[in-house]
C-alpha cells in the first residue's frame, strides 16, 4: 500500500531534531555575543591596550561559529535521521502486522521485545486484539459449519423420505407424513434458535423493567407437565429480582435453563430448584438440578453452540439442537450480566445468572 505524498514521520522528526539543535547553537552564540563580545572595547587598542579589539575578535570568531553551526546542522540531520529510524522501528513492525491482519492473516503476532515503553504497550495491545479476533473468527467459522451441518441433516432426511415415497407408491403415507412433520419441526426449531441467538448477540431489543421471580414462575409453570412426566420435582422460591431488559428474551433464558435442568436429570426422583434474589445492585437467578456427575473439563464447552456433552445428549423428543445454553449465554451477555456453571459434587449443575438490578 503506497503512502500518500508528503513528509514522512521520520523526515519530520529528523528536521525537528536538526532544527532544535540549530536553534540551540544559535542561542549559544547569542549568549556569547550578549555576555562577552559586546563588552570588548571597539577601539584600536582593545582591552587594557594589549588585547585585540571587538572587530578582530568578531572576524576571528565568526568563521569558526559558521563552521560550528554548519556542523551542528549536518550532525542534527544525520543523527536525527538515525535516531528517528530507531524510534520508529517498532511502528514499522506494528504496521506490518496490521497489513498482514488486513490481508486475512490473524495468526501473526508482533511479540515485541525490550523494555516496557509506549511502543511495547501498543504492540502487546495489538497482539491481544489479534488473539481475540482470531478466536472470534474461528468461533464464527465453527458456528457456521455446525449450523450448516445441523440444517442440512433434516433437509437430507426429508429428501430421502420423499425419494422413498416416489419409488414405493404403496408405502403408508400416514407414516411418511408423520416422519416428515417431525423432521420439519426440528428444522423450524433449529432455525428459530439460530434467529434467537443472532438477536441476542446483536443486542437489538427494547428494554423494560422485568422481575426475574415472575419470569421464573412462568417458565416453571410452562414446563411443569414435562417435569411431572419425568417424575421430577420442580420448585421455585426466592424473592423479587428486578432487572432491565427484554421480557421475551429473559423468559426464553429461564425456560432454556429449566428445560435443561429437567431433561438432563435423573431418570426419576430428581429435583430442580429455581431461586431468585437481589444481592446488592445485582439480580440473581439460580437453577440447580440433580443428575449425573458432570466432568469439570466439560463445563466450559456447554455454552458453545452445537456442543453437547456426551453424557448430556438426549435421544428422545427433547434432544434439542445444542443451542440451549448458547442462547442463554448470548441473552445474559446482551443484558450485561454473567453466567456461571458449577458442577454439583453429587451430580447435576448449578447455573447462576447475575444481571444488573434496577431499583
Amino acid at each position: 500500500m503506497r503512502r500518500r505524498p508528503g513528509l514522512s514521520a521520520r523526515l519530520k522528526l529528523t528536521l525537528s531534531y536538526a532544527g532544535f539543535l540549530a536553534v540551540a547553537g544559535a542561542l549559544l552564540l547569542a549568549v556569547v555575543w550578549v555576555f562577552l563580545l559586546r563588552y570588548v572595547p571597539d577601539n584600536s587598542q582593545g582591552l587594557l591596550g594589549i588585547s585585540p579589539n571587538r572587530y578582530l575578535l568578531v572576524r576571528t570568531f565568526a568563521p569558526a561559529a559558521a563552521v560550528a553551526m554548519l556542523f551542528l546542522l549536518v550532525f542534527g540531520l544525520v543523527g536525527g535521521w538515525i535516531l528517528a529510524g530507531r524510534m520508529l522501528a517498532p511502528l514499522a513492525q506494528i504496521t506490518e502486522a496490521a497489513r498482514m491482519a488486513g490481508d486475512g492473516s490473524l495468526s501473526h503476532r508482533i511479540r515485541m521485545t525490550g523494555r516496557h515503553d509506549e511502543f511495547r504497550e501498543l504492540a502487546d495491545a495489538f497482539d491481544s486484539m489479534l488473539r481475540q479476533l482470531e478466536s472470534h473468527v474461528d468461533e464464527q467459522q465453527r458456528f457456521a459449519a455446525n449450523a450448516s451441518h445441523e440444517l442440512r441433516t433434516p433437509l437430507a432426511i426429508s429428501r430421502t423420505l420423499l425419494d422413498v415415497a416416489l419409488k414405493d407408491p404403496t408405502r403408508d403415507r400416514g407414516e411418511l407424513i408423520e416422519r416428515l412433520q417431525a423432521v420439519n419441526t426440528r428444522a423450524i426449531d433449529l432455525t428459530e434458535a439460530l434467529l434467537l441467538l443472532s438477536r441476542g448477540d446483536s443486542g437489538s431489543f427494547a428494554r423494560e423493567s422485568v422481575d426475574l421471580s415472575l419470569v421464573a414462575e412462568e417458565a416453571a409453570e410452562t414446563l411443569l407437565p414435562l417435569a411431572e412426566q419425568r417424575r421430577i420435582t420442580l420448585e421455585v422460591d426466592g424473592g423479587a429480582a428486578r432487572t432491565c431488559g427484554s421480557a421475551e428474551l429473559l423468559l426464553r433464558m429461564a425456560m432454556n435453563l429449566v428445560q435443561n435442568a429437567v431433561v438432563h436429570n435423573l431418570p426419576a426422583g430428581g429435583t430442580v430448584t429455581v431461586h431468585t434474589e437481589t444481592y446488592g445492585d445485582t439480580s440473581v437467578l439460580r437453577v440447580e438440578n440433580t443428575g449425573r456427575p458432570v466432568p469439570p473439563d466439560l463445563v466450559p464447552t456447554l455454552t458453545e453452540p452445537f456442543r453437547r456433552g456426551s453424557e448430556r445428549v438426549r435421544t428422545d423428543e427433547h434432544a434439542g439442537v445444542g443451542l440451549g445454553l448458547a442462547i442463554v449465554h448470548s441473552i445474559v451477555r446482551a443484558h450485561g450480566g454473567t453466567l456461571d456453571l458449577v458442577p454439583r459434587p453429587a451430580g447435576g449443575l448449578v447455573v447462576t445468572v447475575r444481571l444488573p438490578g434496577t431499583p
